[in-house]
């Protein structure tokens, strides 16, 4: 399903999509763990905003990281990795106008895709309550700002709906369905709360000219379905933004309660890179050859 042979080259993630290759990104939000999951065989890696503003401000998902350090961080992940990217962009940062300039932000930095949402300003986690989504015309014409402002077909535009949440499952597919008729390659229905509900955004959404995107999101709205189903049910990509993090954790908790409780990480059972393992991910290795090289040359 995941085609490890995939480049970040323009145009790679609208590729697969058109393949019919099943994309199955995990969700990153800093260096290290980029390039841990770059080197696993995933076609995509999916920046998650959840994820940056927690690992960046040490804040709730809630609308509090802006269109800077969202458009800086995913920059820094796109120049470091080789697989494409797609990347969380919240409501836009703002009115039409910042929709447009998020976009075009996005673009320039070497994202692949950008998700767009209809949620109300501040957002909130789609797995968290309270949501409030902007009404329908709205919706669709932030949209539609975002189609118009790309400057390649190859950028892709995932249109995400809230909607399921305080309106049900029909308006969330009515939107989904006004989203593919505004130029979106990508529709998201967040948080459909079975598998039944995902197997109705399939059959109502498929085919209707655009891609469909599942986010699996353990212990939260959603069924925690595999990529094989996640594929017979009509879905094309899928992202689970919250693996990296919640086994990040975890691990950290379990090694640093071992160093508090007896002064020492020695015999913690939580697995662990050697230094040697580190420098390695870090690209130490290319550093040490260009210092010997020139040391020669000197």
């Amino acid at each position: 399903m995941n085609a490890s042979t995939s480049s970040k080259g323009p145009g790679a993630l609208r590729a697969l999509l058109e393949r019919g290759d099943f994309v199955a990104a995990p969700g990153v939000y800093e260096m290290l763990t980029a390039k841990v999951a770059d080197r696993m065989g995933f076609a995509a890696l999916y920046m998650t905003g959840y994820g940056v503003s927690a690992s960046h401000l040490g804040l709730p998902d809630a609308g509090l990281v802006g269109f800077t350090d969202m458009v800086g961080r995913a920059q820094t992940i796109a120049d470091g990795i080789t697989r494409p990217l797609i990347a969380d962009a919240d409501t836009g940062f703002g009115g039409l106008i910042n929709i447009r300039h998020t976009v075009r932000g996005y673009e320039q930095a070497g994202v692949q895709a950008i998700q767009l949402e209809d949620q109300e300003c501040p957002k909130k986690c789609g797995h968290t309550p309270n949501r409030r989504v902007v009404p329908f015309a709205e919706a669709v014409r932030r949209i539609e700002v975002a189609v118009q402002s790309r400057r390649s077909r190859d950028f892709l535009i995932i249109a995400r709906t809230d909607a399921r949440t305080s309106y049900g499952m029909s308006e969330a597919i009515a939107r989904g369905k006004a989203f593919a008729e505004a130029g979106a390659d990508i529709v998201f229905v967040e948080s459909p709360e079975s598998e039944d509900e995902f197997r109705r955004v399939g059959e109502e959404l498929a085919g209707r000219g655009a891609w469909l995107m599942a986010n699996m999101a353990p212990g939260g709205r959603s069924p925690d379905l595999p990529a094989a189903r996640l594929k017979e049910l009509g879905f094309s990509l899928a992202i689970w933004p919250s693996a990296i993090m919640a086994a990040a954790c975890a691990a950290a908790e379990n090694v640093l309660a071992q160093l508090a409780r007896h002064g020492t990480t020695a015999g913690s059972d939580v697995p662990s890179y050697d230094m040697n393992q580190l420098h390695d991910l870090m690209g130490f290795p290319e550093v040490w050859s260009f210092e010997q090289r020139y040391a020669q040359a000197a």
